[in-house]
């Protein structure tokens, strides 16, 4: 052939090296060729054990369990309505009492013992027969609505700008001034100030 011998041993050495890379794939395909059955055998059990599950009652399980879980959300949603509701009512009866004129220290005590949830809202969005829950209010709580009335100056002595009250005797900021005064600087005399 005409080769020279260093090439001959390259050529086989090269060809040693590409025989023994496939005689250790070939290696690995028959070693996961003798894992196959086995594992054929655990895939069989595993998918007779779920038919078993579901057969027996693993649908009705999960099924009960999704009722029941759909059960509490629900009501867990019906609550929070129900707080809405609530707080808006009592927001609504609030505003009423305010406008009836019941004392604002009163309006707290007023609501909690008021049976808010008997309110009902109109298709406005405004609390129903307000007229009527306005009577109601002054009649039931009228001794927690305030009565105001002006009352100016009286009349009877009217300040004489003195500082004295109309009275004739000094204040007890002018006594306690006077007091300061002849303190610090003595007695006054007639004619000082």
């Amino acid at each position: 052939m005409g080769i020279e011998s260093d090439k001959i041993d390259e050529i086989i050495s090269a060809h040693r090296e590409t025989v023994d890379a496939l005689k250790q794939e070939r290696d690995s395909y028959k070693e996961n060729a003798e894992k196959l059955p086995g594992v054929q055998k655990d895939l069989d059990k595993a998918n007779q054990k779920i038919a078993e599950l579901e057969e027996a009652d693993g649908k009705d399980k999960w099924k009960v369990k999704y009722e029941a879980l759909k059960e509490e959300s629900d009501k867990y949603k019906a609550g929070v309505e129900a707080e809405k509701t609530k707080q808006k009512k009592t927001d609504a009866y609030r505003e009423l009492l305010k406008e009836t004129g019941v004392s604002e220290k009163r309006i707290s005590a007023v609501l909690r013992v008021s049976d808010i949830d008997k309110l009902e809202f109109g298709d406005d969005g405004k609390l129903k027969d307000t007229d009527k829950l306005k009577q109601d209010i002054k009649t039931e709580w009228a001794e927690f609505i305030g009565q105001e009335s002006k009352k100016g100056a009286s009349t009877e002595t009217p300040p004489d700008g003195s500082g004295n009250g109309g009275n004739g005797t000094p204040s007890r900021a002018a006594q306690v001034a006077a007091k300061h005064y002849e303190l610090i600087y003595g007695k006054k005399t007639e004619g000082s100030k």
